[in-house]
């Protein structure tokens, strides 16, 4: 997994200097629009560290797309079929969460996300981050906590969410490991 999660890190670090180039952006105006330092994006971009997913949220706001497109864009080839062993898989080095790309790379604006979600682990995201795409969640294994702007809703196995208008969101593993699908649509 670790050698898996440099990989991704320096994928998504050069994928990140290419979104900025080809807007033509320096560091320092990326780092205005996103909110992240110049000395950490640098960082970012040379593959150095593994940003956090409250950072790439930032980072993939800042260029006007989810998360989920940034580390798509950075992974993904294209083709019809992603066997599990090529399925991209990014780990936040802060909460222990871990994120799998099940999608193959396409023109569907449908992706399909995996979560793994340590027992006790917060990962907490800007509203910005859901601000063109809409979302459900289906809970596999485990409880899941899910904080929607000021509405906690308490997910068990099999349970499927809907998520709303954009806002601030929180997912929360209170007692055990949390498993679950994000199924997303780009709008």
């Amino acid at each position: 997994m670790d050698d898996i999660a440099n990989d991704i890190s320096s994928t998504i670090g050069k994928r990140i200097h290419t979104e900025r180039t080809l807007r033509d952006w320096s560091l320092a105006e990326l780092a205005d629009r996103s909110g992240v330092s110049k000395a950490m994006l640098s960082t970012i971009e040379r593959g150095m560290t593994s940003p956090t997913a409250t950072l790439l949220v930032r980072i993939a706001a800042a260029f006007g797309m989810t998360l989920s497109t940034l580390i798509a864009r950075a992974e993904l080839q294209g083709g019809g079929l992603l066997r599990e062993a090529d399925q991209p898989v990014w780990r936040d080095p802060d909460t222990g969460y871990i994120r799998r790309h099940l999608s193959p790379a396409s023109d569907m604006p449908l992706e399909l996300i995996k979560v793994h979600l340590p027992a006790g682990a917060r990962v907490s995201l800007p509203a910005a981050s859901y601000a063109f795409i809409k979302q459900q969640i289906w809970l596999i294994s485990g409880q899941l906590e899910f904080t929607e702007g000021e509405q906690v809703h308490r997910l068990a196995p099999g349970d499927c969410l809907a998520l709303g208008a954009p806002s601030d969101c929180t997912f929360h593993a209170p007692e055990a490991d949390a498993d679950y699908l994000v199924a997303l649509v780009r709008g």
